[in-house]
């Protein structure tokens, strides 16, 4: 006889009661308070439940305006107070830091690719790109190009990065989730648009070419160009660019290729973390929470796509996202563990093109 799935991290604590009988487990189980609340309401409910939400730094601003609100639409609904505890880093230091020991119950990161290695951990169970809607794909972007004040270069497209005299800012796809973004924009706008492989290698060797500088991460490209002054163009998410018009009350510069990747941020459940929190129920209702058209108007509101189609159509947001007509996808490039092998591991082609091969 198997135990009960909530048993399955608190084997020796409860490994007595088990032996004694089912029922036993279950009745004690009842009726011992949640070790993450405090307090009890109504029929001895929790007063209080602590979450920790761990996402990559662009969605602060989207999580500012949407987390108040599931707050108070919780406790109208079950008269308990959340406490939401987010943690903003980079993608992949984040991902890092909950292999290592931060307890997430809920994870939103730049691209599926982190969100894998988490499963693979053995924190994260199989089959969560299906647990939510749009396969779990909670806030989307796309890069974007931009320019100096007035595009001195004329860029217009992807190509035009390769012309002689153009300096682009970038980071290294090898240290950054955002520049393997880039990266595969360079290479999809010559594949998904009519092209072959080899077509593609040597157009995206020609445009790291015209890289003076790899940076770690975007937020060092970013401050490359601008404080810094180098280059005349920069790739960044189109979210990021929108955000900083608004918060800065300067419209930057930039180019919305035709021939674009979508840029698609994903949201999962850390199932060994809530079990162990007991926080699933609130936890799931949080993430649910995320793919309402009252939260993915917010989204909407700081930069990104929203995911929800009546949200898209609202006039004020198809008014502020210049469609795409060729919007392909990761999946549209073999996936990421595909994406990963081919381009991104010691010798693969990445490699190969800063070696000039």
């Amino acid at each position: 006889m198997k135990p009960w799935r909530w048993l399955k991290n608190t084997t020796r604590r409860f490994t007595a009661l088990f032996l004694a009988g089912i029922s036993l487990s279950v009745a004690i189980a009842a009726c011992t308070p949640n070790a993450n609340t405090s307090g009890t309401g109504q029929q001895g409910q929790a007063s209080t439940v602590d979450l920790t939400l761990v996402s990559f730094a662009v969605t602060k601003a989207a999580h500012d305006r949407i987390i108040p609100k599931f707050v108070e639409k919780w406790q109208q609904e079950h008269n308990q107070t959340v406490r939401i505890n987010a943690s903003y880093g980079g993608s992949g230091s984040q991902t890092r830091a909950v292999i290592d020991g931060l307890e997430a119950d809920i994870v939103q990161l730049a691209l599926a690719l982190d969100t894998e290695r988490i499963e693979q951990a053995g924190l994260i169970e199989p089959g969560w790109e299906q647990e939510y809607p749009n396969n779990s794909i909670v806030s989307q972007s796309v890069p974007v190009i931009v320019t100096r004040a007035g595009n001195p270069q004329n860029i217009q497209n992807w190509q035009d990065l390769a012309r002689d005299g153009v300096q682009l800012i970038t980071a290294d796809p090898k240290t950054s989730g955002v520049a393997r973004w880039n990266f595969l924009a360079l290479w999809g706008s010559v594949t998904e648009n009519g092209g072959t492989e080899q077509q593609a290698q040597e157009f995206v060797r020609q445009v790291y070419q015209n890289v003076p500088i790899l940076t770690r991460d975007a937020r060092e490209a970013t401050d490359v160009f601008y404080k810094q002054g180098q280059g005349n163009v920069l790739i960044n998410y189109e979210n990021e660019i929108i955000l900083a018009a608004q918060q800065g009350g300067q419209q930057l510069p930039y180019v919305i290729p035709d021939v674009n990747i979508s840029i698609d941020n994903p949201v999962a459940i850390v199932d060994r973390n809530v079990d162990r929190h007991g926080t699933r129920e609130v936890a799931q209702a949080f993430v649910e929470y995320l793919f309402t058209p009252e939260a993915q108007a917010e989204f909407a509101a700081v930069g990104f796509r929203p995911v929800d189609a009546s949200v898209a159509q609202r006039k004020e947001v198809a008014d502020k996202y210049a469609p795409i007509n060729n919007l392909f996808t990761v999946q549209d490039l073999g996936g990421w563990d595909t994406i990963q092998q081919q381009f991104f591991e010691d010798g693969a082609v990445f490699d190969q093109i800063r070696a000039g091969n």
